[in-house]
């Protein structure tokens, strides 16, 4: 019951670094220890903590808790990780074969490093059109959206507190808009600007916020609403310092 418990928590983790709702991993783990022999198990789960109880049919009772410290956006693996937890229902899998599909999953690589290149590019150029944008301004944000991303990957790598790394990135990011302004190579900052902040919006996180608070799980909803909110701010900040610091200088 000991490596039961700690497989359906390494699950419920894993959906949460991959950014599933509180609901969805409190009940995949309450569903899995039901299905492999638990007569009772009482979960609660925020962003940052896990803490699970399974009680045996022998009366003994496990607990386990977990200290969340990383999130993230992972649908490809968070579907892999539902299908597991299913199957597990379904099928009665042994603790060895969840663990060699677990260490499976854990090992899926993410999306080419080039492609999430290519991605800010388009997403930010096109932001830029569709804002009325010109196609030299499109070019320039092209240009902003590869800078930018090679920040986030720095940021992400140095800087834990997510709130700072979406300042400095936003603040750069506007900062690089009103330099090419200076050089002459467009007439306005503001298309090119909104086309990279639209890569810095926490939209995926608003959502589950809502999710949370829809399902029932308030602690959880309004923890990552304020998360989300924070970040707002932070990339409003991150605009307004550049403007008030160098505006005057580069435009």
């Amino acid at each position: 019951m000991k490596d039961l418990l700690d497989c359906a928590m390494d699950i419920g983790e894993e959906m949460l670094v991959s950014g599933a709702e509180v609901h969805r991993a409190e009940d995949s783990i309450r569903r899995m220890c039901t299905a492999l022999g638990a007569v009772r198990t009482d979960i609660f789960i925020i962003p940052s903590s896990m803490v699970a109880s399974i009680h045996t049919e022998s009366g003994e009772c496990f607990t386990q808790t977990r200290r969340i410290t990383v999130s993230g956006t992972n649908i490809e693996k968070l579907h892999r990780l539902n299908d597991l937890s299913r199957r597990i229902c379904n099928e009665k899998l042994t603790i060895c074969d969840i663990r060699a599909e677990l260490d499976d999953i854990k090992k899926c690589k993410n999306y080419p490093l080039w492609l999430e290149y290519v991605a800010y590019a388009v997403i930010a150029g096109a932001f830029t059109l569709f804002f009325g944008g010109d196609f030299k301004e499109a070019a320039v944000s092209l240009l902003v959206g590869i800078l930018l991303k090679f920040v986030v990957m720095l940021t992400d790598r140095t800087m834990p507190n997510k709130i700072f790394a979406k300042f400095i990135c936003t603040f750069l990011a506007t900062a690089s808009a009103f330099l090419a302004v200076k050089i002459g190579f467009i007439g306005g900052v503001d298309k090119v600007i909104i086309g990279n902040i639209m890569t810095q919006i926490p939209g995926i996180g608003l959502t589950t916020a809502l999710r949370d608070l829809f399902t029932g799980d308030s602690i959880a909803g309004l923890l990552r609403s304020i998360e989300a909110v924070l970040v707002a701010l932070a990339i409003a900040a991150g605009y307004f310092l550049c403007v008030l610091t160098l505006g005057g200088v580069l435009s």
